[in-house]
């Protein structure tokens, strides 16, 4: 089952609803249908096996991707953002790829080999060609081809099959599910698992998709207001410019019923923040992965709703779960020996299921023989069976022979009222093996001492998760998913030229 039969559906199913853009001239589910089988017909005349797009958050992105779908070649959206050196190195891994690529980014793909197509000629040429029945692909074909971040490596390109993506559709959306006065504002770069999973889920629910090419907070703002937008997905990164914008009134947000975040960890006062910001505003906290084709756990409404409002420690601590698994997922938190552990133990988190990719081109599958695949993150669960992320197995900080999370550390000083932002990360030590370093970014026109940071969290940890080191940094570097750039960190951190005056230590 391919992902042309979802667009199908979808056309039938909500032919005269507006699939893309805004209410007054957007683009129908059935022109959505039309447009991608006229394009399939450009794709077939060149014979790729690859289109790569190369462009901004945009009606074209759903359109290239299901033309692609419907010829039968795989998708690959690459960061818009890398140097000119960069996409070269990763479109050498694509052979015999058609690139589509918005007109600013055209110039830097000349000396490539493959057929280079502007966006606004791959629409022109669409829409002058005859339309082409979509192809027979088998269910295990690939559909996408998505680089990681390479925030703790190489970037590699994940596989994601046919079969894994219409199985988090039909494990996750009921079809037709959205009334026909919904619309979801999708901010997500296109070159993120979330951007796919989006385009997909909205079209098989039936629900009207707003674009913001760049992400501002202003102007998240204004579209959510005038487009009576009624559901949104953000990074932590985004919601946080967002009520910091709003300051401590609610939003204008009349139509807003849900906000769904992921893609990196959210600090507990934002999330609190923004919880007061949109009172009336579901939230959902959706964790995936790009290798597990988008969502695989999700906190729901009623648990950001529980959790907030009780008195309960143990209640309001699931603010920082990620939930439980949806529908179709199985999760399994293994010791080093591979045994499942006691509940509230952390160990390693492995997942199992129909949209479970954990496939590289290239370097083949990494599920185990059960077919469960490693998603290198620690976790641990409490009683009723939320999870929570610790934090990667790779940024495990070794002190004196002793394991110890970042995250937990990270927790209690993003509490404090004079830290805006913070990572905490290993240094080399000749006695412990690593220091433990927090860079901390503070918060604006509120003053706070060394030592009083390092007894905040003495006082609510173990003596040995207290911070050696507090670094000042004006920001921390991350991802535009909001991922944190620890490997940048460790390496300035690390580097003997790095001196105490150039990383404002105290």
């Amino acid at each position: 089952m391919s992902l042309s039969l979802l667009l199908d559906m979808a056309a039938s199913g909500h032919a005269d609803r507006i699939a893309l853009g805004s209410r007054g001239g957007g683009i129908s589910f059935s022109e959505l249908g039309a447009r991608a089988a006229r394009g399939a017909t450009v794709i077939g005349q060149l014979s790729p096996s690859h289109v790569v797009f190369i462009g901004r958050n945009g009606p074209a992105y759903p359109q290239v991707m299901f033309s692609a779908a419907m010829a039968g070649v795989a998708f690959a959206p690459l960061n818009y953002r890398l140097s000119k050196e960069q996409l070269h190195d990763l479109l050498g891994e694509l052979e015999n790829s058609l690139i589509i690529a918005d007109s600013d980014y055209v110039g830097l793909l000349h000396e490539h080999d493959s057929a280079v197509m502007s966006t606004a000629a791959f629409i022109e040429a669409a829409a002058d060609a005859p339309p082409s029945e979509a192809a027979a692909v088998a269910d295990d074909a690939t559909a996408v081809l998505l680089f990681t971040s390479g925030t703790t490596a190489r970037p590699k390109a994940v596989v994601l099959r046919h079969e894994n993506l219409t199985s988090y559709i039909f494990s996750t959306v009921e079809f037709g599910n959205a009334d026909e006065d919904e619309a979801a504002l999708v901010a997500v770069p296109p070159y993120h698992v979330a951007a796919v999973g989006s385009a997909l889920s909205n079209l098989y629910g039936g629900r009207r998709v707003v674009y913001l090419p760049d992400f501002d907070a202003e102007t998240w703002l204004r579209l959510v207001h005038d487009e009576s937008v009624t559901s949104a997905m953000v990074v932590p990164t985004m919601l946080a410019r967002v009520v910091e914008l709003i300051g401590d009134g609610p939003a204008e947000a009349p139509a807003l019923r849900l906000i769904s975040y992921g893609g990196a960890r959210m600090p507990r006062p934002v999330l609190e923040h923004a919880l007061r910001a949109f009172p009336g505003v579901d939230f959902v906290n959706a964790y995936g992965l790009t290798e597990t084709s988008s969502t695989i756990a999700l906190l729901g409404p009623d648990d950001h709703r529980d959790a907030f409002g009780s008195d309960d420690p143990a209640v309001r601590a699931r603010l920082g779960s990620i939930g439980r698994p949806v529908p179709g997922i199985e999760a399994e938190i293994r010791d080093e020996d591979g045994n499942p552990v006691e509940v509230g133990q952390v160990g390693s988190l492995w997942v199992r299921g129909g949209q479970v990719s954990g496939e590289y081109r290239g370097q083949g599958s990494v599920l185990d023989n059960d077919g469960w695949f490693p998603t290198r993150d620690l976790a641990h669960a409490d009683a009723d069976g939320y999870l929570y992320i610790e934090g990667r197995a790779d940024d495990t900080i070794i002190r004196g022979g002793e394991n110890i999370a970042p995250a937990e550390i990270e927790d209690v000083l993003v509490s404090h009222p004079a830290v805006k932002d913070v990572a905490v990360v290993g240094r080399p030590d000749d006695e412990w093996g690593e220091r433990i370093c927090a860079v901390v970014v503070r918060e604006p026109g509120i003053e706070v001492a060394t030592e009083e940071l390092r007894g905040y969290v003495r006082e609510r940890l173990r003596g040995s998760r207290t911070p050696d080191d507090i670094v000042w940094r004006n920001e921390l570097p991350h991802t535009p998913t909001g991922k944190l750039l620890r490997r940048q960190l460790v390496a300035e951190l690390s580097d003997p030229s790095t001196t105490e005056s150039t990383i404002k230590e105290s």
